[in-house]
């Protein structure tokens, strides 16, 4: 399969996992003129109504019945965490090419299996940070890589949500079985971290972590909530479930180079609805950027006055104007960052030479991510410093 010549029109794309994240894959992949062949859920009777409801033509009642179809070149997982290390191993061993929704596996043992194995079945692999496709994300590469920001000293910032903030608030996320160990920081906090390493080209040599659970019993539906569709839920719908995630991490971060960094992540701040903010700043100057405003990159000068750069093709570099889509005044979003990604890693694969690096975050990716995140979570539970491998 990996040496079949593929096209947009001859590429059979299959996705796992229709909650959230599933349906924003599916549609990167269209406004890419890429049509998805199937879905896979956990029942057929769940994968029907599905892709009824998406307009997808196949229908797999699971991963495995997905991957039985020849006609299915590249798998798109979005899945439970628990799961995304499993089915990818399944998905390469089956001959396919994967994108896997982050984190890459639970385990740093398990993510550096999947990326020995996508390299010795030679298959193209890319996890979902799709953050790094923001026009002003790959701005901001650019200024920082050609030396405008000058020595690297600070980069700070934080991802803040609150969706999360009240106790009867309740999500698989907080079951570490289906979600993991980590949960604030694996969910939000690894592309704020992925973020930063893409834009700075350093990578973080030691850590410090403090964390805190403001609810360590929270209120867990009794029933699954489409139990409950049109009602108001009593204390009796309830009950009460232990927890052991955090909701709160304040990060200190050592770079390479000397440079150091500070990461608040949140799932409780009350009216921040999706917020990723970060600063660096460097010899000559300073960057800014806020991903709920994220047609804007402030930069900070000393001795001029402070800019804010829009979002325009026209006055991005290169690589910022590949994955702007739109002219200058004309926004670009959420949705955009997976229609960019997805270009990138179609593109990649349609070409057909492997040996090129890739453009876009790979398993290689995912795995430095898992090795940050374990050595954040070993911090917090030590309270010292702890160096990443």
């Amino acid at each position: 399969m990996a040496d079949k010549k593929l096209t947009k029109q001859s590429i059979g794309v299959g996705v796992a996992g229709t909650g959230f994240i599933g349906p924003a894959h599916i549609e990167g992949l269209r406004r890419n003129g890429i049509q998805v062949l199937g879905l896979a859920e956990q029942s057929k009777e769940t994968a029907q109504q599905k892709a009824a409801e998406l307009g997808v033509p196949r229908c797999y009642g699971s991963l495995d019945e997905m991957l039985a179809d020849p006609d299915i070149d590249v798998v798109h997982l979005a899945t439970p965490n628990h799961l995304h290390h499993p089915h990818a191993k399944a998905a390469l061993l089956a001959g396919k090419h994967v994108v896997c929704e982050k984190p890459l596996a639970m385990t740093t043992a398990q993510s550096g299996e999947l990326v020995k194995l996508a390299a010795e079945k030679k298959l193209v692999n890319a996890v979902n940070f799709n953050i790094r496709m923001y026009p002003l994300a790959q701005q901001a590469r650019s200024m920082v890589q050609s030396g405008e920001l000058g020595d690297l000293f600070i980069m700070q910032g934080s991802y803040l949500q609150d969706w999360l903030l009240f106790p009867t608030d309740w999500n698989w996320r907080l079951e570490p079985g289906l979600g993991g160990t980590l949960r604030a920081v694996g969910d939000i906090g690894s592309h704020w971290l992925d973020l930063l390493t893409f834009i700075t080209g350093l990578h973080v040599e030691e850590v410090y972590s403090d964390f805190k659970t403001f609810h360590p019993i929270r209120k867990k539906p009794a029933k699954p909530l489409e139990t409950f569709t049109g009602k108001i839920l009593t204390p009796e719908d309830y009950v009460d479930q232990p927890i052991s995630t955090e909701d709160y991490a304040t990060i200190m971060l050592h770079y390479e180079n000397g440079a150091r960094g500070v990461l608040t992540v949140s799932q409780v701040s009350s009216g921040r609805k999706n917020r990723l903010f970060y600063e660096i700043n460097g010899s000559k100057s300073s960057l800014g950027w806020d991903s709920e405003r994220p047609n804007e990159l402030w930069v900070g000068h000393r001795t001029a006055p402070n800019q804010t750069l829009m979002k325009d093709p026209s006055l991005l570099s290169p690589e910022a104007r590949s994955v702007a889509s739109y002219p200058g005044g004309h926004n670009e979003g959420f949705p955009d960052t997976f229609k960019q990604l997805y270009g990138k890693v179609y593109n990649y694969i349609m070409a057909g030479d492997f040996s090129r690096t890739p453009d876009f975050p790979t398993f290689a990716d995912g795995h430095y991510e898992m090795l940050l995140c374990e050595a954040i979570e070993r911090s917090a539970r030590e309270k010292t410093w702890v160096k990443v491998k």
